[in-house]
């Protein structure tokens, strides 16, 4: 029993120094919500709009229950954009979905999050537009060729504006990285993460099972998105079909965690009083320059007319 102790103490010890060596093990702080890419029931206001995203195609709100992309119809594309691009340079999307419809054998095809440089169009992939600038994540729910792994099946492209998201292959060959997980009529609401640490890593966790339980599908390292991209979510259905529906989206800013941020906003503030107290000073000095020299004139003007008056006297 004490080889045994022993032995799992080790193992334990190697597992904890592979978990934190592992890129995966990184955490972040949430720092600031980001309201105008988050949105959440009701979804639009009394005159039916959203001051922050745009919605289009066969989009459907349902005030109380989600933002429907796709019925379970064919032929149907919807979309979903924010009107403003993420100014943050690191940044987390949270967003819960559903996935389902009447058929339990045939449905498709899936819907993708974006995060691109430019408002997509409507287009073949996902319902949005090929030759992308920036990152698409597929959640694919329709094989169209044969695969070594399972559908339905979560995928990431870094689109540069011109390779092809290759819809025959459902992006094997152009795919960073993925996993086969099953979010479609899942045990719970599904929701997924997606964190984004500039210049050092892309990752998404997803929750199928229960609540608060997340599983890693994939991170990247070294990845670097768009400076300033738009979020959007859209979906496609063709012969076969599903409801595709976003529920909601919690966008935040992110940081490194161990990374001091009180201190770093203080210098930031500190920088900005500075900037402040030197522009102060100067329109001061300019004032003040101002007024002496205005004395000045007046004074020689005073001056002036004194000694005329004298002159005259005499």
């Amino acid at each position: 029993m004490k080889l045994f102790a022993g032995i799992s103490f080790l193992a334990g010890l190697v597992l904890s120094a592979t978990y934190k060596d592992s890129p995966g093990s990184r955490d972040v702080d949430v720092t600031t919500k980001l309201r105008t890419h988050s949105i959440s029931a009701p979804y639009v206001d009394q005159e039916l709009n959203n001051r922050w995203w745009d919605f289009g195609g066969s989009t459907i709100i349902d005030a109380n229950n989600h933002i429907r992309l796709t019925q379970d119809k064919q032929s149907e594309r919807g979309w979903i954009w924010s009107r403003l691009p993420i100014t943050v340079s690191s940044y987390q999307v949270e967003f819960e979905f559903k996935v389902g419809g009447r058929n339990n054998h045939m449905y498709g095809d899936g819907f993708a999050m974006w995060l691109t440089q430019g408002r997509n169009k409507e287009g073949e992939v996902f319902g949005s537009v090929n030759n992308f600038y920036g990152l698409g994540v597929f959640f694919d729910t329709y094989a169209n060729s044969r695969h070594s792994y399972p559908f339905p099946r979560i995928s990431a492209m870094l689109g540069d504006g011109r390779t092809l998201y290759d819809t025959s292959t459902d992006g094997q060959d152009q795919s960073l990285d993925g996993c086969s997980l099953k979010f479609r009529k899942a045990e719970v609401t599904p929701k997924a993460r997606f964190s984004y640490l500039k210049s050092k890593y892309i990752k998404l966790e997803v929750q199928t099972k229960k609540w608060g339980e997340w599983e890693e599908c994939f991170m990247v390292e070294d990845v670097q998105l768009p400076l300033h991209p738009y979020l959007g979510f859209s979906s496609i259905t063709g012969e076969i079909a599903d409801n595709h529906d976003i529920i909601s989206v919690d966008t935040n800013e992110i940081a490194e965690r161990g990374v001091n941020h009180r201190a770093q906003e203080k210098m930031r503030n500190t920088k900005k009083a500075k900037s402040k107290t030197f522009f102060k000073t100067i329109v001061n000095f300019i004032t003040y320059s101002f007024v002496l020299a205005l004395f000045a004139v007046i004074a020689k003007i005073a001056h002036s007319v004194w000694k005329q008056k004298q002159a005259k006297r005499f």
